[in-house]
């Protein structure tokens, strides 16, 4: 079965900007859909961006404007790429996709 892992986060200043990467262990060309969720300690995850296999994408209000997903099918990787960082987007970062295994994620700290 796929795996899926994250990797990127780090601890940056309120402003600033990471880029995540998550490697999927086989091909993601077949893969419809394509999402970067988070979760902030003591809350729910949830979806901060979602990529399907046609290129189209999708992001929640808080989010959009300063994220940006991509993937590289050729690569089985997907990315994230996060500008204007603000403290509430602090969490633990994973992409999924229907049916694979959650990853362990990577934590991204945005100090204020």
């Amino acid at each position: 079965q796929v795996q899926l892992v994250e990797s990127g986060g780090g601890l940056v200043q309120a402003g600033g900007s990471l880029r995540l990467s998550c490697a999927a262990s086989g091909s993601i060309a077949n893969m419809y859909v394509m999402g970067w969720y988070r979760q902030a300690l003591g809350k729910q995850r949830e979806l901060v961006a979602i990529i399907r296999s046609g290129g189209t994408t999708n992001y929640p209000n808080s989010v959009r404007g300063r994220f940006t997903i991509s993937r590289d099918n050729g690569k089985n990787t997907i990315y994230l790429q996060m500008n204007s960082l603000k403290p509430e987007d602090t969490g633990v970062y994973y992409c999924n996709s229907p049916g694979i295994p959650w990853g362990q994620g990577t934590q991204v700290t945005v100090s204020s």
